[in-house]
């Protein structure tokens, strides 16, 4: 058995779910060989994949900063499309 928190083997409700036949049948045989329940495997999958996700920590994302003045006067009024001309400009784009 595995070392589920309290409250996780307390309430027991039924619910149906749709699981592919192949994994069906490599999960009975594993609890068959491991001499435990279907129930009892489903259950210990689950809490593995909800302990794995709730440590799982987002990516950060970091600003890049740069030291400058800003866009010259050339650009100042430049839409996105002709920035992004310009920036290609030259390199095949």
């Amino acid at each position: 058995m595995t070392d589920l928190p309290a409250n996780d083997m307390g309430d027991n409700m039924k619910t149906t779910i749709d699981i592919a036949d192949n994994l069906l049948s490599r999960a009975k045989a594993a609890a068959h060989r491991d001499q435990t329940t279907l129930r009892s495997l489903v259950e210990e999958g689950l809490h593995t994949v909800l302990v794995q996700r709730s440590k799982a920590v987002p990516a950060r994302i970091r600003p890049v900063i740069v030291k400058g003045r800003g866009l010259t006067r050339e650009f100042q009024n430049a839409s996105w499309d002709q920035l992004r001309d310009e920036f290609y400009r030259g390199h095949g784009a």
